[in-house]
């Protein structure tokens, strides 16, 4: 009998153990998370996210994020400097990325005061920049790991894009901006174009002249005398092609008008300052230092 009592007694024991672990995993809030719904804004932050395999999370993006092509397919909710809220707000994001150059400030404050979480990274246009901008995204997606990983590859080739630049030759390089009508926008110090033809071993003719984009005359231009006209592949379009950017005000009666040398690249591979730097730095420098 006594056998008996124990063993209904450690079934009973069982029971109770079981019923309330039972009980304690269904009144316990789930710890099953659900993927973020993020909205990038700008396109070297979407570079990055697809360069760590999180456009899963992306049900958005701004309209500077043209690369990689798929980006493009993605809903879009405008410029980044000129974002609105309700685009925003009816992708229901969890998170929106931007940088410091996004706004207005008062819609991103309506985003903030509607329960999103906006992170804002640096839009710095140098290579700590762009390091801290994939830190920032891989913290936001859940892939540090894989972050730090492409910051060391980032690294990487980048040392390796510059080491194999001449060391000696500087040529002599004038960036312009708008260059529709008027006087030509010239890029000066504080600008991704300065700073893009510093790294590729160019000598920005404007870089001690002025700051930001300024208009400069044709009597600038002749004086400053660039070997070589840098423009985005957009600007020539716009332009019409090599013939009409030699016929910027003053051009013309530079070395560069005169050997037509006018070099172009992608906007966004050459301003982007994203994850794709290393690479426009070296197609960069081949270009600026190519043997006529």
């Amino acid at each position: 009998m006594r056998t008996l009592l124990n063993i209904s007694a450690f079934f009973l024991l069982v029971f109770v153990v079981t019923r309330l672990a039972i009980a304690e995993t269904e009144s316990a809030p789930s710890t099953q998370t659900t993927t973020p719904r993020i909205i990038s804004v700008g396109g070297a932050l979407t570079e990055i996210v697809y360069a760590l395999n999180a456009a899963d999370k992306l049900v958005g993006v701004d309209t500077t994020s043209q690369y990689p092509e798929s980006a493009t397919k993605l809903p879009q909710v405008g410029y980044q400097r000129q974002l609105s809220a309700e685009g925003v707000l009816s992708l229901k994001p969890d998170v929106i990325l931007l940088t410091e150059e996004a706004g207005p400030p008062a819609v991103l404050e309506q985003i903030k005061a509607a329960g999103i979480k906006v992170i804002t990274l640096p839009a710095e246009h140098s290579v700590e920049g762009v390091i801290k901008k994939i830190h920032g995204v891989a913290e936001a997606v859940g892939k540090v790991p894989e972050g730090d990983t492409m910051i060391l590859e980032f690294k990487r080739k980048l040392s390796a894009a510059q080491q194999a630049l001449p060391q000696t030759d500087k040529p002599n390089i004038v960036f312009l901006l708008n260059v529709g009508g008027g006087s030509p926008m010239a890029a000066g110090r504080n600008t991704a174009a300065n700073a893009m033809i510093a790294l590729a071993g160019g000598n920005n003719a404007f870089g001690d002249t002025h700051d930001g984009y300024k208009p400069v005359s044709s009597e600038a231009m002749i004086a400053a005398n660039p070997s070589i006209i840098l423009l985005t592949k957009d600007t020539l379009d716009t332009l019409g092609g090599i013939d009409k950017a030699v016929a910027i005000p003053g051009v013309a009666l530079t070395d560069a008008g005169k050997n037509k040398r006018i070099v172009t690249m992608d906007s966004l591979y050459l301003l982007g300052f994203g994850p794709r730097l290393p690479e426009a730095v070296q197609e960069l420098g081949q270009l600026l230092h190519k043997k006529q």
